[in-house]
């Protein structure tokens, strides 16, 4: 990164804003996401209801639509899921395709939950790894 772009202030693309959350922490391949989850990971899918049942889902995950995740995974809130116990709480976020789940992942940090991750490729790379999927 040049002196100039750490500097520079303004908007950002979509692509450069993805690079920049994404240097923040590491992102999982389907075989990953599919041993944490074994070992107690949260798998949370976040794709919207349509995503879901056209190509289902995946055993076990919990399904939290993308403009609910926050308040469902902060350990302190009010409207959080039973699961979302302490900010230690490792979290495999799954979009369709991995993008939404990155920009996600991002928020959830700044929530405090500092193991959170995403999916590369989303539950399409899960499917294609020919993980389990429910219908």
């Amino acid at each position: 990164m040049s002196d100039s772009s750490k500097t520079r202030q303004g908007p950002v693309g979509i692509d450069e804003l993805l690079e920049q959350v994404r240097a923040a922490y590491e992102r999982v391949g389907p075989e990953e996401a599919a041993t944490a989850a074994a070992e107690g990971a949260l798998l949370v899918d976040i794709r919207y209801a349509e995503l879901r049942e056209r190509d289902g889902l995946i055993p076990g995950a919990l399904v939290v639509e993308r403009n609910e995740l926050e308040w469902r995974l902060d350990p302190q809130g009010s409207h959080r899921a039973p699961q979302a116990t302490n900010h230690d709480l490792r979290v495999v976020v799954i979009c369709n395709e991995g993008y939404a789940s990155s920009l996600a992942v991002a928020s959830l940090h700044q929530l405090g939950l500092h193991r959170a991750t995403d999916l590369t490729g989303g539950f399409q790379a899960w499917r294609a790894a020919g993980l389990p999927v429910s219908l």
